[in-house]
């Protein structure tokens, strides 16, 4: 692809934080997010490794509307994207780089965030036409690593996922994070399958806090257009 990539979605911007849900079932991912709205998290991304991922989708997005950034990830297949999106995810995320799914997820007409990890795999993203850069594991490298990839890549929107806390949040946006994603740290499968929605809703609670005290010059990065 030659054309710019895309703009920063407004809406993951606005949320900040996006919880990523490897639920045990459609039903789990459903009342983890009841949770984690409650708690002030509103970007929430259910992976296909839910069963019924697509049902879950709906019904959050039947549930909740614009209220939540809704997305799908662990998107690895052109069928996953068609379906997530006509169930209403209005982003997509995949955990690597395959160029006819990446054209896939773009037909959609929803935004793309496609997972990468070395700066040969951010330029790949970006020219495949990821609005975002999914740094994942960002867990490997920390918010150092982070760092070191805003030198080459200035007006590359990157979100880290995986090693994200509600401890070390601030240091993410301080490192050029233009937006996080937390997995197990936020919302447990383990959380989800007791049930144990209070818990999930306090630790939301807690990220909710850590990204209102990030201060408003890192959270509006001069990061490329906004959509």
């Amino acid at each position: 692809m030659t054309e710019a990539p895309p703009p920063v979605p407004a809406g993951l911007r606005a949320a900040g934080v996006v919880a990523v849900l490897r639920a045990p079932d459609a039903d789990a991912a459903v009342s983890a997010t009841d949770a984690l709205v409650r708690g002030g998290v509103t970007g929430i991304e259910i992976t296909y490794s839910t069963p019924d991922a697509a049902e879950a989708i709906a019904r959050i997005a039947e549930r909740h509307g614009d209220a939540v950034y809704l997305g799908a990830g662990t998107v690895l297949t052109p069928e996953h994207a068609v379906e997530a999106v006509g169930a209403g995810a209005v982003f997509l995320v995949s955990p690597g780089l395959d160029e006819s799914l990446a054209i896939a997820m773009r037909a959609t007409g929803a935004a793309v965030l496609l997972g990468a990890l070395t700066p040969t795999e951010v330029m790949a993203a970006r020219r495949l036409g990821s609005a975002v850069v999914k740094l994942f594991p960002a867990s490997l490298g920390g918010p150092s690593y982070l760092r070191s990839l805003r030198g080459p890549f200035p007006t590359t929107p990157l979100m880290p996922t995986g090693g994200v806390t509600s401890e070390n949040l601030g240091e993410w946006y301080a490192a050029g994070a233009v937006a996080v994603g937390a997995g197990s740290e936020l919302c447990s499968r383990a959380a989800m399958a007791a049930g144990r929605w209070d818990e999930i809703e306090a630790t939301a609670r807690r990220f909710a806090a850590a990204l209102a005290a990030v201060p408003d010059a890192q959270r509006a990065q001069a990061i490329g257009p906004t959509a």
